[in-house]
């Protein structure tokens, strides 16, 4: 038997951490001294030593190390678990890996333009959105305001409880330079009867939303349509349903009387632009 002390220096593991395995009931001291409190292992411990070392190396927490110990896994439970921390590993690569793509992509936008982008792009999972809206084509989308005039007085009217940001929805794949098919929507909390013009849906869950923010006058709009375009096809994805504009800030009315008549001149109107992506 040898003391604590020079077990630890015999497997290079610290008396801390040796003391903490004891707790977790890990490594047990083959003996205790009772007067002094001494602890003394033996060197038929290091293998099982050097066993608990490995499976945290694997990235095995001490719990399931203990479990593992405890003689009551068969050998299918064994490979199980070992083959469930192979997924998790792989999956981890994976996503670091994704990740260092996109600090290619950010470091070689720098590198181009010698200057940072004031549009960043983030993926994030957007929920379901029960939404009242009319879907209809208009010349171009700065002139979607009389369908935005239609839909809130129809709201109005109706006394229809609203929720959340109005958003656009873009339902042509491709840009187009006239004639432009839009939905144009208000995120409502109580039920509704829809007609001819208004409908009464909900948008679906998006698992990959890629989205970006813009903050200035809606004429200027086109740059953070360009920068997320860029971004997603840099970084590996194609869009896969209708853009969405969310106005977290509308722009003000140029009308006050007349719903719909944004300025877009605004500095301070705030959109959201959104795209769902999937990998190419």
């Amino acid at each position: 038997m040898i003391r604590i002390g020079d077990f630890s220096r015999l497997s290079r593991i610290s008396i801390k951490e040796l003391r903490f395995y004891k707790e977790m009931g890990l490594l047990e001291p083959v003996w205790v001294d009772r007067f002094t409190g001494y602890r003394f292992y033996d060197v038929d411990q290091l293998p099982r030593l050097y066993r608990i070392l490995a499976l945290k190396d694997l990235g095995f927490s001490l719990k399931e190390i203990h479990t593992l110990f405890s003689g009551d896994l068969s050998t299918d439970q064994l490979r199980g678990m070992l083959k469930l921390r192979q997924v998790e590993i792989r999956q981890k690569v994976l996503s670091e890996a994704a990740t260092l793509a996109r600090v290619d992509v950010f470091l070689h936008q720098m590198e181009k333009e010698d200057v940072m982008s004031k549009y960043d792009v983030v993926i994030r999972k957007v929920e379901p959105i029960k939404v009242a809206s009319i879907h209809d084509v208009v010349p171009t989308p700065p002139e979607q305001g009389p369908l935005w005039g239609e839909l809130e007085s129809w709201l109005a009217h109706h006394h229809v409880h609203l929720s959340g940001s109005c958003l656009t929805l873009y339902h042509d794949d491709e840009y187009k330079e006239r004639n432009w098919d839009i939905e144009v929507c208000q995120p409502v909390s109580s039920e509704l009867i829809p007609d001819d013009r208004i409908q009464a849906r909900e948008l679906p869950l998006v698992e990959n939303m890629a989205c970006t923010i813009h903050h200035g006058t809606l004429t200027t709009i086109s740059e953070a349509y360009n920068a997320i375009g860029n971004w997603i096809e840099a970084n590996g994805y194609r869009t896969c349903g209708p853009g969405r504009e969310v106005y977290l800030n509308e722009a003000r009315q140029v009308s006050p009387s007349e719903p719909g008549t944004a300025d877009q001149n605004d500095p301070e109107t705030v959109v959201e632009i959104q795209f769902p992506v999937e990998k190419v």
